[in-house]
């Protein structure tokens, strides 16, 4: 009983942990997936490689696929990416992320596998 009780606090302090690191980076955790502080959704590019310090969707592409600035100092998991224009972007587990100009409500998921290579992130 002892061992459940300590493994539960364990847990419980973790997810608080990763909660805390979030917001302190813009961003939480709602019905499973990350938003921004908007409450809009956040997203993934497959072709942005982990932990590369960059991202590769500029131009016409960041028009549609806005980046997600970051709030402050972001913690572990989090971190920052410089894009070509030299401005920083929120990454999370190395992968830059972004949100999707055609969501125009908070919660709107419809970049979600958009062309199998925007995916929302569920951390």
């Amino acid at each position: 009983m002892r061992l459940l009780a300590t493994s539960l606090l364990a847990l419980a302090c973790a997810s608080a942990s990763l909660t805390a690191s979030a917001q302190s980076a813009g961003v939480k955790t709602m019905d499973g997936i990350l938003v921004d502080a908007n409450g809009m959704t956040v997203y993934t590019f497959d072709k942005d490689t982990a932990n590369s310090g960059k991202s590769v969707c500029n131009g016409p592409c960041a028009k549609l696929w806005p980046p997600v600035a970051p709030m402050g100092m972001p913690a572990a998991p989090y971190s920052t990416v410089t894009r070509d224009d030299g401005s920083a972007q929120l990454a999370y587990q190395g992968k830059p992320l972004y949100l999707y100009e055609a969501d125009k409500k908070p919660g709107e998921r419809t970049g979600d596998n958009f062309k199998d290579i925007w995916h929302v992130v569920k951390p």
